[in-house]
């Protein structure tokens, strides 16, 4: 089994412990996480997604409006 690191946060770092399943000539398969890394790998990715469309949505220099407005507009489209 194999360790390294993902952040966690800036100043933390988590361990991440991962096996491999491999075929008979040794190639790698597949990973095998426990489930609390994977949970908290899902957690990173989610931020990080966050974290994209907030940066998408700030560089295309749109107006912003208040989150009770963008509201009411979704909820209009979808009726």
């Amino acid at each position: 089994m194999q360790t390294s690191t993902l952040p966690e946060t800036e100043t933390e770092m988590i361990s991440l412990q991962k096996s491999f399943v491999v075929d008979e000539r040794g190639q790698r398969l597949s990973v095998l996480l426990d489930i609390e890394t994977y949970r908290r790998l899902l957690e990173e990715l989610e931020e990080l997604e966050t974290l994209r469309a907030y940066d998408a949505a700030k560089a295309c220099g749109d107006e912003a409006i208040p989150f009770e407005q963008a509201v009411a507009e979704i909820e209009q489209i979808r009726r």
